[in-house]
């Protein structure tokens, strides 16, 4: 019996330091500029550069977005193209709705009920649950995004991706309202 607990006080254990704590807050960003606007921002094209890192810091994809911003009604329509090095092509179509002056809501069809973020100073935490394809499944996992808007309109995405708990990786991202140059 008690080798038993021991060994479940040791999952624990590792579950918890493998989930990490993350104790960033948006009210540190009040006053922080440039003030960050998520549906300005996303109006029109915008253009992402991204990676994304096991949680052992192993590079395990990188890809390319091109995204087109229209509203319809007071709905903020994002038509996200991925495109991975490896050749994969992705969509993913985005629907976000402004819920006062600083909170957003959003789904798309990967997305598992709605996502939700807040916005402060130059920074958006936004937060959402997806089915994620890996090989021939789906997973369903969380997203823990943090944006941070820069000067020069520059967007800084860092999104945690985690199942039950425990911390798959890190997906970074760089925004920009500038096309790439050949």
């Amino acid at each position: 019996m008690h080798q038993v607990l021991n060994k479940k006080t040791k999952l624990l254990l590792v579950i918890f330091l493998l989930s990490g704590c993350n104790s960033m807050e948006l009210k540190q960003f009040e006053g922080t500029t440039p003030v960050f606007n998520l549906a300005d921002y996303f109006s029109g094209t915008t253009y992402a550069w991204g990676i994304f890192e096991d949680r052992f810091g192993n590079l395990r994809r990188q890809f390319e977005v091109h995204i087109d911003g229209q509203y319809q009604n007071d709905t903020l329509v994002l038509d996200e193209r991925f495109v991975y090095a490896d050749g994969e092509q992705q969509q993913r179509i985005w629907r976000i709705e402004q819920q006062g002056s600083n909170r957003y809501r959003g789904s798309a069809d990967d997305v598992i009920g709605l996502a939700e973020g807040d916005a402060v100073g130059n920074a958006l935490h936004w937060r959402y649950e997806m089915l994620l394809p890996v090989g021939d499944r789906h997973w369903k996992v969380r997203f823990d995004d943090w944006m941070w808007l820069q000067p020069g309109g520059v967007l800084i995405n860092r999104a945690t991706v985690s199942k039950w708990g425990v911390t798959l990786g890190t997906v970074t991202l760089f925004f920009s309202k500038q096309a790439p140059q050949p």
